[in-house]
């Protein structure tokens, strides 16, 4: 399919150009950007409603603000297609979240359009606010301008942000992306007669004019300011109740405003960067925008794959065979067979209810199966309090939103031993929402927490016993499940659940010489590259050592003692990682063996398939079987010249 711009939005090249056209003009830009990242995404794939949702606003902004001299921080990133479009990269959109092409997010590195580079939510007024600072240290003019979602606002960071920068002169607008619930529900002309006369330069110099003239009393500028700021406060409050928090903090509120009018934006925001001081802008978008399915059912398209624009069908790959469960699922369907059976088991995540599949339990039980929004530090506390009181929580975060809660699992869980159980869903490499949302850490950042217990199921088999292991009562410690985002390996995967002996591995396969040590699910990496081997005459042991901590030493001793030669193999980095330990274990015990440790290296990894991810960082099967014939070549040699 040829994909075309439209007649205005092929002659945008930078946001220059934007500022060419009249302001008459720029509704059919909108609806030419719109169609464009429908075109692309429809046939490409991506992240879909959120961008569709803030088409106006992104215009409106590229075409008030001089960009990228003024700052412009996107939250989280999902929105900011319509940013790169109108930025220099249309050309290369189609690029988008493929191997060695554009990310799917913000990022310094690609443009210098991109201020702030963001995939975690709720880092964007704390961005602006540094940058704003900065620019008043300077002397600097220049505009600082935070984009944040609703869902966004939800986490603690962005409170902590905005009573920050309600202590500051600092030139920082916040502008609040509600694209589901208005703060207060009654939106109407009261509300658009307020903003007019708040964000009218008429109403700010009489303001202004007034404050300063209270200066001139004799009372002294202080008290007379105060009673200034307090009379508009005032009267804000007694008009506009959703204004109420936010001036409160001390940032001026204006709106809401409907975010699809560009004039009415293009007008407001000009006003609103001609008034100093820390102010947010209250913008109500419809998610999904310009897309009636999409507009209908946000949580489905918010990114759906390949589908057909016109008829609205999602593209599914047909199999001729049963294919494995997404690990996810077997997460969601096993969390609420337990809790069928155990009434005190509770299902806690932060914001990611479809995502980790806790929906299911949550359609049954609301009760005990909980979203608690972007609350990742909360969401592990709440679970530590409902451990202190005899529940069994499974508390489901992200591998790489487990990292902003990491004092907390310290704190309040592993000092205390509370047995809470971490399920980490996108373990490992996560593919084409690229570095910041790998899972690449948690193994090194878990394993060195006294009184946890880590762990990695290599199937959905061992999954389900993981669980079932974490929520008997003799369980008295945290413990840790990760797994891989993605299929599985059975696609007969319900199998009878039994306990784990905590801190024991399985032995696979016996082997001759050398032998394989896998975490999780790349074992099945493991064992297929032990297969592909055995031709060169290669008898590979192979040992899925399911725990990290506490590490199955008698299995390890029995391991050193047979085989010279070890490939430990984990989809976390490899340093502090799992191959760290059993460098660790064999420094201990004074074994001396060839060691080689596959993993994700030490650097940042980019985007990409999963498949070419785990090529690129070498523990895939083709890359295992390398290292197994390397390490063993005079056998293969051999073998070869037979």
């Amino acid at each position: 399919m040829e994909i075309k711009q439209g007649q205005l939005l092929q002659g945008i090249g930078s946001p220059a150009d934007l500022k060419k056209l009249g302001k008459e003009q720029l509704h059919q830009l909108c609806d030419e950007l719109r169609q464009y990242i429908i075109d692309v995404v429809s046939v490409h794939g991506g992240h879909f409603a959120a961008s569709l949702g803030v088409v106006e606003l992104t215009t409106a902004l590229h075409y008030v603000y001089n960009t990228p001299y003024d700052q412009l921080v996107w939250d989280v990133g999902h929105q900011a297609y319509g940013h790169k479009i109108l930025t220099g990269r249309m050309d290369n959109f189609a690029t988008n979240r493929k191997y060695g092409g554009l990310s799917g997010f913000p990022k310094r590195s690609e443009s210098e359009y991109d201020t702030f580079g963001v995939g975690h939510s709720s880092t964007s007024i704390s961005a602006a606010l540094g940058m704003a600072m900065a620019a008043k240290y300077k002397g600097e003019d220049r505009k600082s301008v935070a984009v944040i979602g609703d869902g966004s606002m939800t986490a603690g960071m962005a409170f902590e942000a905005m009573n920050h920068a309600g202590v500051t002169d600092a030139d920082v607008l916040i502008i609040l992306n509600d694209n589901c619930m208005s703060i207060d529900p009654n939106v109407g002309a009261l509300k658009e007669y307020l903003t007019d006369i708040t964000t009218s330069p008429a109403y700010n110099k009489l303001k202004d004019d007034v404050w300063k003239a209270l200066g001139k009393l004799p009372v002294g500028k202080n008290f007379t300011r105060e009673m200034a700021s307090k009379l508009e406060h005032s009267i804000k409050g007694m008009v506009s109740k959703s204004s109420n928090l936010f001036e409160a903090l001390n940032l001026r509120y204006f709106g809401p405003i409907d975010g699809h009018n560009i004039t009415k934006l293009v007008d407001t925001l000009s006003d609103l960067k001609n008034i100093p001081g820390p102010k947010i802008l209250h913008v109500i978008t419809v998610k999904g925008k310009g897309y009636a399915l999409a507009e209908k059912d946000q949580t489905k398209w918010h990114a759906p794959g390949l589908f057909d624009k016109i008829t609205g069908e999602i593209y599914k790959k047909s199999f001729d065979t049963p294919q494995p469960p997404k690990y996810q699922d077997v997460f969601g369907h096993t969390i609420l067979e337990l809790a069928e059976k155990n009434d005190r088991i509770f299902g806690i995540t932060p914001a990611m209810p479809s995502g980790s599949s806790l929906k299911i339990m949550m359609d049954k039980m609301p009760q005990r199966a909980i979203d608690v929004g972007i609350c990742e530090q909360h969401a592990v506390t709440v679970s530590a309090g409902l451990a202190t009181q005899g529940m069994k929580v499974f508390c489901n975060i992200y591998s790489s939103f487990m990292q902003r809660a990491y004092d907390q699992v310290v704190h309040d869980v592993a000092i205390q031993k509370l047995p809470v159980v971490f399920c980490l869903d996108r373990a490992g490499l996560v593919g084409e929402d690229g570095p910041t949302h790998h899972g690449a850490y948690d193994i090194a950042y878990m394993r060195c927490i006294p009184n946890l217990v880590v762990s990695a199921p290599m199937n959905e088999s061992e999954l389900r016993n993981l669980m079932y292991t974490a929520q008997l009562d003799e369980t008295e410690h945290p413990f840790v499940i990760r797994y891989p985002r993605g299929e599985g390996v059975m696609p007969e995967w319900k199998t009878e659940m039994k306990a784990i002996t905590v801190g024991t591995g399985r032995r696979l396969k016996e082997g001759e010489e050398i032998a394989v040590l896998s975490l999780g699910h790349p074992g099945n990496f493991a064992a297929s590259a032990i297969r592909e081997v055995r031709q060169y005459g290669i008898n590979a042991g192979h040992y899925d050592m399911r725990f990290v901590k506490p590490l199955d030493e008698a299995m390890l001793h029995e391991i050193f003692k047979r085989y010279r030669k070890i490939i430990t193999v984990e989809d976390g980095t490899i340093t502090g990682g799992f191959g760290s330990a059993v460098l660790e274990f064999m420094s201990a015990h004074n074994y001396q063996a060839q060691v080689r440790i596959l993993g994700i290296p030490d650097r940042i990894v980019e985007h990409g398939t999963l498949k070419e991810l785990h090529r690129e960082c070498g523990f895939d099967a083709n890359a295992i079987a390398d290292v197994l014939k390397e390490m063993m070549k005079e056998k293969v040699s051999v073998s070869l010249h037979q």
